[in-house]
């Protein structure tokens, strides 16, 4: 019983931040790079500003949420929760290693700045995004797969 709410829990929380990823890589993101750079950069702080607040504690519950689905488990089901727990993690390493240093650079960045140098930065942002949806997506396909095997 408590594989399978676990197993749910964290399907549930791994498509949902798989599908904020997708919408803010395919459409939020694209559209504010077609802004003016001043109104980009005042929307991409505002982004910034509500997206930590409601995606940081949602990705340290996915994260924790499928290691313990992938420990209480066996068989095929910890096998995928566990390679699912493994692309969470790694979004996360890139979440602090690449995304949260861009971000509070955005967040002081003096405006209106330099245009190409805004540019460099939304570049390397977006790139490392790409990744990190990547590994949500991945992620919640794999809870899936192992929900098919419960």
């Amino acid at each position: 019983m408590t594989e399978t709410l676990l197993l749910a829990a964290a399907t549930l929380l791994a498509g949902s931040l798989a599908g904020m990823e997708l919408c803010s890589w395919g459409v939020v993101h694209p559209a504010l790079g077609r802004l003016d750079h001043l109104e980009e950069i005042h929307a991409e702080k505002a982004m910034y500003r509500r997206f930590g607040i409601v995606q940081a504690p949602q990705m340290a519950a996915t994260v924790t949420v499928a290691t313990l689905t992938a420990v209480v488990s066996s068989g095929q089901i910890a096998m995928y929760a566990g390679i699912a727990s493994a692309c969470l993690a790694g979004m996360l390493v890139l979440t602090f290693a690449g995304n949260m240093p861009i971000n509070v650079a955005v967040l002081g960045w003096e405006e209106p700045g330099d245009p190409n140098e805004w540019r460099r930065l939304r570049r390397r942002w977006d790139a490392i995004h790409t990744v990190r949806t990547v590994l949500d997506s991945a992620a919640f396909v794999l809870l899936v797969i192992a929900c098919l095997h419960a």
